[in-house]
């Protein structure tokens, strides 16, 4: 259904053939097939409804069609602020006008005449938030902002109007029960569940007060996640360290020559700016030797929203989990997270912590390993201190080149932005077929001039598959991190298809003009990941738009995986090249980084599984009361978390959770998906070709990638690898010790 779609969206943004096919033989198992029956998709509800129009000219340009080339395209440079209000409001009537279209249609409810129609809902809206996204994540204002707390509630009383609806549950709830579903195929099967579970899991079972007051909780939510993320945003672009020539020692020159673009940028011209953002903070924590500085920096970073000032944070975190917890009570589940997981692989929260707390001893005894280095190194260096947070990073690059004369501004020089590009490029080609080209200059409407489009076909047939957006660079009003979003999803309803629009989203510091951009390592695998997301969304083979919906413990496992290519010989041999003089980059250097493939497992692993594990315990307590950072300080302690870390989002900057609901209670979704991401890169690691195993490769993008959430996760990694994934691989690929567990108690499915 286009608006589960839409709603999942909007929550991450507050924070991705033929068809009617007659008599067609689909595949919906491993060695079954089933005759579908002739479903008519052209069934139209919606003929006699006004057409959405906005009270003003550029908002009605917010909810026109895309055109031009490649299937039509979003307008980004005709997008203005001045009509997004007037686009939302006329959006949600026709919305709501298709809604009742659908509920009040007196003929029996089929998947024709209710399932369809749904699919092709908010088409007019859905256009609406694709500006909208950018706006919130790419280019946002403080005009922006204030549109965004005024709109939020209003957006959520349209949802609630939709999900609540009576008439059109009873219908769905008809279709699910019936026994026309017994007759359907997988693939509608799969979106009558999805689509009745979107339902029943937010409020529709409810009845009277119960209804109004989870509508009324949901509003207020919106208000919530809204003043989160505008309040971390706010952090980011108010607190920024500026420093000068004699404060620069240890740093690398191609990180001096970015810091003082951004000063430049920001109108302190001869000055260094380290911005309160990862990719600024990150390297500056790794080079500088100023550790009165180091520790500023970090703490202006790690204090995001926790200042106690007009921005914090803490308040808005205890309100948004009493209201969490009170609204999945009136459905009858004891806290939240039992709500979240039900639909998740993991199923349950009990399933969930025992994987994090397998894994959890295990980091926490090679954390003492790596604070014992870097103490001796302290120590040898004559310095009268012990490791503290923000000495982490800095000495654990030196414990890196006196273990493995590995120098990571060496490795850098070898990172060119344009060359890993190039790369994720060659990768495409060769697992899924994909060639990409720069489209013509001018003929794709873009929201900034940084960023790129190209075309992606297929490289046999050349047929069009879709495009690829790229905005690579940090900048005022851009949220920090790494993203993918989609524009338009693959599908075939109505017969006709629709090619996907995906963009990746990025934070790289813009170098000098004529500079090329050199990233690290880690941000290198974070470009690699982020591809993986737009690789999943670009290769999908689905019908329904529905179906382009992901599992969140599962969606990351894609983009995960992706990571791994960046090790291959053929990446490489062939784009791992010196930015100055183009030599590849020696055999010696890559067999140092391999050679140091889990060195500081202590510190990423503990760092992300604190903060999963807190997640956890914020949404399975009694929230009643809580505050937030003495329950942050006292979950940590009661751990036994190092002194030496802390959590990679603390609570009053957690955006993943409190920006938006995708990931609440669904943080450890990412190593539930390295469970399988470490599983299934053995498989290719076994296979005659490797990582270009022309086989695995047809395997994983035909059951992994292409069918979406077409098929149930577990069952489609089992059509890929022929069991479970087993967490013995996730323990090998860390360089953990592997636990002496039986195979039913080490799988995840």
């Amino acid at each position: 259904m286009r608006i589960k779609l839409i709603v999942s969206t909007l929550a991450i943004m507050t924070a991705l053939s033929a068809c009617g096919k007659e008599d067609a033989t689909t595949k919906v198992g491993e060695g079954q097939e089933t005759t579908q029956e002739t479903v008519d998709e052209n069934i139209d509800l919606f003929a006699g409804l006004d057409a959405a129009v906005a009270s003003s000219d550029e908002g009605n340009k917010l909810l026109s069609a895309y055109d031009g080339p490649y299937g039509g395209v979003p307008h980004f440079d005709e997008m203005d602020l001045a009509g997004v209000k007037a686009a939302l409001e006329a959006g949600m009537a026709r919305n709501l006008a298709e809604v009742d279209a659908i509920a009040n249609n007196p003929d029996a409810p089929s998947f024709a005449n209710t399932i369809i129609p749904l699919e092709k809902t908010g088409q007019e809206l859905g256009n609406v938030f694709t500006y909208w996204g950018i706006w919130s994540a790419n280019m946002s204002s403080p005009e922006f902002r204030e549109i965004q707390q005024e709109m939020a509630p209003k957006l959520s009383e349209f949802f609630s109007k939709i999900t609540q609806n009576d008439k059109l549950f009873a219908r769905v709830r008809a279709i699910y029960e019936g026994d026309e579903y017994k007759s359907l195929d997988a693939a509608r099967q799969r979106v009558v569940w999805l689509t009745y579970d979107g339902f029943a899991s937010n409020g529709a079972t409810l009845e009277g007060e119960a209804k109004e007051r989870y509508a009324a909780i949901n509003q207020r939510l919106a208000e919530l996640r809204t003043s989160f993320s505008n309040n971390v945003l706010a952090d980011e672009e108010g607190y920024v360290t500026y420093i000068s020539d004699d404060q620069l020692s240890g740093l690398p020159e191609s990180f001096v020559k970015a810091a003082a673009a951004a000063a430049t940028q920001r109108e302190h011209d001869g000055e260094y700016a380290i911005t309160n953002t990862r990719s600024s903070m990150d390297p500056f924590l790794i080079y500088s030797d100023e550790r009165d500085l180091r520790e500023t920096v970090w703490r202006t970073y790690y204090n995001r929203g926790d200042n106690g000032d007009e921005h914090d944070n803490n308040a808005i975190i205890a309100e948004t989990l009493q209201l969490r917890d009170e609204r999945v009570k009136l459905l009858g589940y004891g806290n939240y997270a039992e709500w979240r997981l039900q639909n998740r692989m993991a199923k349950t929260p009990k399933r969930a912590l025992d994987l994090m707390e397998a894994v959890w001893p295990a980091a926490l005894a090679r954390v003492e390993e790596e604070v014992a280095e870097m103490q001796a190194i302290v120590d040898a260096d004559g310095g009268d201190f012990e490791i503290a947070p923000w000495d982490y990073r800095y000495y654990m690059e030196k414990v890196r080149q006196a273990k493995y004369d590995l120098n990571s501004d060496e490795v850098k020089q070898y990172l060119q932005l344009g060359k890993l590009r190039e790369a994720m490029f060659f990768v495409a080609g060769e697992l899924f077929n994909f060639e990409f080209a720069s489209v013509p200059e001018g003929s794709v409407p873009v929201w900034h001039e940084d960023v790129g489009v190209w075309e992606v076909t297929d490289k046999t047939t050349g047929d069009h598959i879709g495009l690829w957006y790229l905005d690579p660079f940090s900048r005022p009003g851009k949220r920090s991190g790494a993203w993918m979003t989609g524009y338009r999803a693959h599908d075939t309803l109505g017969g006709v298809e629709k090619h996907p629009l995906v963009s990746n989203n990025s934070n790289f510091i813009k170098g000098a003009p004529g500079e090329p951009v050199l990233i690290s390592w880690d941000d290198a695998g974070t470009y690699f990941h982020e591809f993986g997301h737009a690789l999943h969304g670009l290769s999908s083979n689905v019908d329904y738009p529905t179906l382009n919906s992901g599992v969140r413990d599962y969606t990351e496992f894609q983009s995960q995986l992706l990571e791994r290519w960046l090790t291959t010989d053929k990446v490489i041999d062939n784009y791992l090249v010196h930015y100055q003089t183009g030599e590849p980059i020696p055999a010696e250097l890559v067999a140092k980084i391999k050679a140091a493939a889990t060195f500081n497992q202590g510190f990423s692993t503990t760092e992300y599984l604190a903060s999963a594990l807190v997640d956890m315990r914020y949404h399975t307590v009694d929230p009643t009361g809580i505050d937030p950072d003495a329950f942050e300080r006292a979950t940590l302690a009661d751990l036994g978390m190092p002194d030496e870390i802390v959590m990679r989002h603390r609570s009053p900057h957690f955006g993943h959770i409190f920006s938006g609901e995708g990931y609440s209670a669904g943080y450890y979704g990412y190593m539930w998906a390295d469970v399988l991401t470490a599983d299934a890169a053995e498989a290719f690691a076994e296979a005659p070709g490797g990582f270009y195993d022309e086989d695995v490769a047809a395997s994983l993008v035909e059951h992994l990638f292409a069918s979406r959430n077409s098929v149930d996760p577990a069952d489609a990694y089992r059509a890929f690898r022929g069991r479970d994934a087993k967490i013995e691989a996730l323990m090998r690929d860390r360089g953990f010790p592997v636990p002496g567990a039986d195979a039913d108690d080490s799988t995840v499915d």
